[in-house]
């Protein structure tokens, strides 16, 4: 057996926080720039996933915490799709993205793996990206420093967010 470590994943197989990770940072708008947050208005939010799939990889998050998107009010689901749709945007036209991935995760059987709180993904994809190793060596390679990514999606997030662009 071949074994391929990926050290830098370590805060993501050890201890959980207590409570909501999405809940905390829904409470703390004054640590948006260390959470990564790159959005945020009544409804929601949009963050860097930490343990990203592809570079630009985030996630809308609502504010009120559910696992039940049926729960959801529809004011709320309407601002996640419309933050979608704009979110999408930026990643094709900013990031240069050739394709998106957008999706839910509902429960743990769902393949969330925060189940508490539903979220939706989106995922820049490039031709060429698919690869293996996440498959079979449960390892992402990531060719791009994370905080480099955050810091110039960051720079543009608020005008397609807001619908400027």
């Amino acid at each position: 057996m071949n074994y391929l470590y990926s050290p830098w994943r370590e805060g993501y197989h050890g201890s959980k926080q207590e409570g909501c990770v999405f809940c905390d940072i829904a409470k703390h708008p004054e640590h948006d720039a260390e959470n990564r947050v790159l959005y945020r208005n009544e409804f929601c939010f949009a963050v860097m996933n930490l343990y990203p799939y592809m570079p630009g990889h985030f996630m809308l998050i609502p504010h009120i915490h559910t696992d039940s998107l049926e729960a959801l009010p529809p004011e709320v689901w309407q601002n996640i799709c419309l933050l979608t749709q704009r979110g999408v945007k930026m990643l094709k036209e900013f990031w240069n993205a050739a394709g998106v991935n957008i999706g839910m995760n509902l429960g743990v059987c769902g393949g969330a793996g925060i189940a508490e709180h539903i979220h939706m993904h989106l995922i820049p994809r490039f031709r060429g990206d698919t690869n293996f190793i996440t498959t079979i060596g449960d390892s992402r390679v990531y060719g791009v420093k994370f905080d480099k990514v955050y810091e110039k999606l960051l720079t543009r997030s608020l005008d397609y967010f807001e619908g400027r662009l």
